[in-house]
């Protein structure tokens, strides 16, 4: 919907690439106008997040699109590239409300609920009332954010449990105190693992350059892809799910969301200690 609503009327726009959910927001601009491929870090197999000097932007472009977050490679950008007077779009869909931002930087931000928000299913999209402008009517209605905004979201039946359970998100972390408090936590949870890491002499390698980590998926390596399935499946046991990396990349990927208690990591850390001591 992003290129459909504010490619046009110029038709190109500038994409930094940082792993494959950039790579396939890439082949939905590709469709609809030229796509300029601002800046990339695939040769290094996105071990870390473009710099500022690297961006090679369009002043004429219709926007410059960013995945703020990448769930496989586990980097994320620390703070938004400059883009001039160029909207900036952003996929937020994987750090959502991990802190506060100023969304006075931003055209657009999309973000599905499922990782900070709430049940998969619900979308959230902020849009500056002015890029409304650029969606044409000739546009199928579903797919026109002009008349979502003219219909309350409620174009459709919308999917009120997932919105109800949203809701509740957002209370509890106003009670909690709110985003700064929020990406406090973060930082100290995810403080935990890679210090572990970072301590382990060699035996557990973090995949990314340090700082670009990720707060939300924290990827590494052991020695060997047979310790790996061996960590995965003894992990299992012990009841910590999900860690195995992506199956592009292979590794070990803790996901610890908003959500997930710093307790959690605590007894990772023990976990891990405890195999490498006997292995």
């Amino acid at each position: 919907m992003v290129p459909l609503n504010l490619m046009p009327p110029k038709n190109k726009a500038d994409y930094i690439v940082t792993d494959s959910w950039s790579e396939k927001a890439v082949k939905e601009g590709k469709r609809v106008g030229t796509v300029n491929i601002a800046a990339t870090s695939k040769s290094e197999n996105f071990t870390r997040i473009p710099k500022q000097s690297e961006l090679k932007l369009d002043t004429d472009a219709s926007y410059v699109h960013f995945t703020s977050n990448n769930t496989i490679s586990g980097t994320q950008w620390k703070t938004e590239p400059q883009v001039g007077n160029v909207p900036l779009v952003c996929d937020a869909s994987s750090d959502f409300l991990h802190k506060k931002i100023d969304i006075n930087k931003y055209g657009l931000i999309y973000a599905g609920a499922q990782k900070n928000i709430g049940p998969a299913g619900v979308t959230v999209v902020i849009i500056r009332k002015d890029l409304l402008e650029r969606s044409q009517d000739s546009l199928h209605a579903y797919m026109n954010y002009k008349i979502h905004v003219e219909n309350d979201s409620m174009y459709n039946t919308p999917t009120t449990f997932g919105i109800y359970i949203a809701g509740l998100v957002f209370k509890w972390l106003l009670n909690m105190g709110g985003l700064n408090e929020m990406y406090k936590r973060n930082v100290e949870k995810a403080k935990v693992l890679y210090d572990a890491i970072d301590a382990s002499d060699g035996y557990y390698k973090g995949t990314t350059v340090k700082e670009d980590r990720s707060l939300m998926n924290l990827t590494f390596r052991l020695p060997n892809e047979q310790l790996e399935e061996k960590f995965i499946k003894e992990a299992s046991a012990k009841n910590f799910s999900g860690l195995k990396g992506h199956r592009s990349v292979g590794g070990i990927r803790a996901s610890i969301y908003n959500a997930f208690p710093k307790k959690g990591v605590e007894d990772l850390v023990e976990f891990m200690k405890d195999f490498k001591k006997n292995n």
